[in-house]
């Protein structure tokens, strides 16, 4: 069995490349199949959703373009102590229809924060395109309109999700 070693621990393979290609050629239709005439604003959540995000864009036939945005913490002042942030956005997206790009949803928490966010700056409609998707996992209220693979809540790495940074750059996805 193929494994790979990211820091201490060692990955078993999972998901192969030609897998996660023909996933995404199959996603890459049914949205330009849904969206072809929505001028939509693809928007790549990072860093995880980078490889994934530019594999897509190339498969897509629609005219679209496309944005990366992160979302961050730091200490604030009051006493909720975190505050989330998006940075990233230049664009204005009210009344736009817009894409999210995600690798990987599991809990779903990060993403309502992001949604939220978006809510606030009144796109025309908001679609989440996600690669992998971990049910048991998901603990969130929104709906994901387009899932490539549904896993195990398994850790994984590979094909931009990493371990503590490492691991991004394999073209396979492995699992804990």
């Amino acid at each position: 069995m193929d494994t790979l070693k990211v820091l201490d621990k060692t990955f078993v393979s999972f998901i192969p490349h030609l897998k996660i290609q023909e996933t995404i050629a199959k996603m890459a239709a049914d949205l330009d199949r849904d969206m072809f005439d929505d001028d939509p604003l693809f928007l790549a959540v990072l860093n995880g959703s980078f490889i994934f995000a530019a594999d897509l864009f190339k498969q897509i036939k629609m005219p679209a373009r496309i944005s990366f945005v992160k979302m961050a913490s730091y200490m604030g002042t009051g006493s909720s102590g975190k505050v989330d942030q998006l940075i990233g956005l230049q664009e204005v997206i009210t009344g736009k229809n817009i894409v999210i790009i995600e690798d990987i949803i599991d809990t779903g928490l990060t993403l309502t924060k992001l949604l939220d966010h978006l809510d606030g700056m009144r796109p025309a409609s908001v679609k989440i395109v996600t690669l992998l998707y971990k049910p048991d996992a998901f603990k969130a209220n929104f709906k994901i309109d387009y899932i490539g693979i549904e896993i195990p809540n398994n850790f994984v790495v590979g094909y931009g999700l990493d371990y503590n940074g490492y691991g991004r750059n394999s073209k396979d996805i492995y699992t804990l």
